[in-house]
């Protein structure tokens, strides 16, 4: 049994039916309950619901605060080598992108260590392209290890592995894992992953439950949000976190929300995925999962994510690169994706301070006392852009 049986079971749903035939009352209704289900869920991600954004703010930010408080932890990625095997349409270290390629040696690793050490950053995410020549199971082991000595938390961004490859990694000082599925629709996935192993969706979508096995302490799932229709994609994103969540109770389970940005070879998002999209699935998810963690990248404009932190984030990145060795040794700008938050990590710091959060950069036990205070998510009109105003 894995979550791919699930999804099977589901998957043929009328959704764009079920989405447009909810009611005011449902959503209404659904609102007052402690407890939600896969329809309460349903509910919330719908047209219907995007009225009530304010209330469902409201809510969601007193649960973000009552289980994590007002604290948020920062991180960074660091791409180790951008050498890929697979075809994949949307991204730019696809095998088809012709750029130089480049892999870290290990005196690169320990600079860039060093330096996002010297920058504040404290937990890091080890990224690769998917090459199992160029990012080994041995290579991923040794670069954690000497990420490690100057860092108190490392995850991976990697090609799928197996469980045992797991277990050798969490080994050598790896304690979380992100694996985006890209997207849930089975036949776009096939469509947009053109050649290589990629292709094997069943794989790629139980490789976080194969972290799980492995002890992973902390696993992160997610949807490029643009490649197919958004309701559909978060709703299955949130069923499986849930099912993750309760099968792997030791595992602490977090999704993100990545919007397709701009890369080397031009695609363009199939469903144009507005702030005020972005914002009720959050919102939808949080009040969802209230344990869960929400993840928030540097993908998002500086304005915007400042003002989706109450929205039940618990985890930002900041001053990222999506270069290899774009910290310290950087030698071309080939990034995976633009990025839209230049920030310094001193800079968002200071806004979470002023939003009246606290950054950390270690592990964090202690929660903060929850606090009424107005939230407000509602959508207004900015250069002719979409924009979810959140927090007065």
């Amino acid at each position: 049994m894995s979550f791919y049986n699930i999804y099977d079971e589901i998957k043929t749903q009328p959704y764009e039916q079920l989405f447009n035939g909810v009611t005011p009352q449902e959503v209404e209704a659904v609102l007052q309950k402690s407890q939600l289900d896969e329809r309460d869920l349903l509910v919330l991600l719908s047209p219907a619901a995007e009225n009530y954004l304010e209330k469902m703010a409201q809510k969601a930010h007193k649960l973000t605060v009552q289980h994590f408080g007002k604290v948020i932890s920062l991180y960074a990625p660091l791409y180790l080598t951008d050498y890929c095997v697979n075809k994949c349409t949307y991204c730019s270290f696809s095998l088809d992108n012709d750029f130089p390629r480049r892999k870290l040696s290990a005196i690169e690793i320990d600079q860039e260590a060093k330096a996002l050490k010297s920058m504040g950053i404290q937990h890091v995410i080890l990224l690769t392209g998917e090459s199992r020549k160029h990012s080994s199971v041995a290579y991923l082991a040794e670069s954690a290890r000497l990420v490690k000595a100057h860092a108190a938390s490392i995850a991976i961004e990697v090609q799928p592995l197996d469980t045992e490859e797991y277990k050798q990694l969490c080994q050598s000082g790896v304690d979380g894992l992100t694996v985006y599925q890209e997207v849930y629709n089975e036949d776009i996935y096939k469509e947009i992953h053109v050649k290589g192993p990629k292709r094997n969706y069943r794989y790629r979508l139980d490789a976080p439950e194969r972290g799980c096995q492995a002890g992973m302490r902390t696993v992160n799932i997610g949807a490029l949000l643009g490649l197919d229709d958004w309701r559909k994609e978060v709703f299955f994103t949130s069923l499986h976190a849930r099912y993750l969540q309760k099968k792997y109770i030791e595992t602490e389970v977090a999704v993100s929300f990545p919007r397709i940005r701009p890369n080397l070879g031009g695609f363009a998002p199939k469903v144009n995925v507005e702030d005020k999209n972005l914002v009720q699935a959050m919102l939808a998810f949080r009040l969802f999962m209230p344990r869960a963690g929400i993840t928030l990248s540097t993908r998002e404009e500086a304005a915007l994510r400042d003002q989706l932190i109450k929205l039940g984030v618990t985890k930002m990145s900041a001053a990222s690169s999506t270069v290899v060795g774009g910290y310290a040794t950087k030698q071309n700008d080939n990034s995976q994706f633009e990025i839209s938050d230049s920030r310094s990590v001193e800079e968002v710091k200071m806004s979470l301070k002023r939003n009246g959060y606290q950054p950390v950069s270690k592990d964090w036990d202690i929660l903060v006392e929850a606090e009424e205070e107005p939230v407000i998510a509602a959508a207004y009109t900015h250069n002719g852009n979409t924009r979810a105003n959140t927090g007065v």
